[in-house]
């Protein structure tokens, strides 16, 4: 049964908090505002914050400066994975994954499913792991944030999550770079 071994430490994780939004500021950022509370009510560090617009280039050199930063090891973006012209954050975040992470969406959508029906279907929620940094990427709504911290960030997030978690295999994140280069 999953759930939390209280013998072993929690770690806290250096966590930043993407929105891309044409029309948010950090006065009305609700589901950024959601995701914040969140990390900080769990014990993790809130690492850095940006809204920026819905611009492929934009959002990418956000989440490509974080991947690099090693004060950060995960980012969560919010926003932009519907189907309108405006929305784009997936073709700007999975070009640089190194890992695609398909279990996320797929557990994603089945919370989803349980809250608002098939509509889940009109987001495209993905999640992977790039310079050993693991990337979220949520739609705008404050109870998306939520379906995706509750149900699946929290617990996999948590290094006393059993019977295993993000948390645990962090170190091994970049062995792919770190191997030498004639070995395979």
């Amino acid at each position: 049964m999953p759930g939390i071994d209280e013998n072993r430490p929690f770690i806290p994780l250096k966590i930043a908090v993407l929105t891309v939004s044409d029309s948010r500021d950090m006065a009305n950022d609700r589901s950024g505002d959601t995701l914040v509370g969140r990390i900080e009510n769990a014990g993790h560090v809130l690492a850095d914050r940006a809204i920026v617009t819905d611009d492929v280039e934009r959002i990418r050199a956000v989440v490509r400066r974080w991947i690099a930063d090693p004060g950060v090891d995960v980012v969560i973006t919010t926003g932009g994975t519907g189907f309108t012209g405006r929305d784009v954050t997936p073709e700007a975040v999975e070009p640089l994954f190194e890992k695609r992470m398909d279990g996320f969406s797929t557990v994603f959508h089945r919370l989803s499913y349980d809250k608002i029906g098939t509509s889940t279907i009109q987001s495209r929620a993905t999640g992977g792991v790039a310079g050993a940094t693991y990337i979220f990427v949520l739609p705008g709504s404050p109870g998306a944030c939520r379906d995706a911290w509750d149900g699946i960030l929290q617990a996999q997030l948590d290094y006393r999550h059993m019977p295993c978690n993000f948390v645990e295999i962090m170190p091994r994140l970049d062995e792919h770079l770190r191997r030498g280069a004639g070995e395979g």
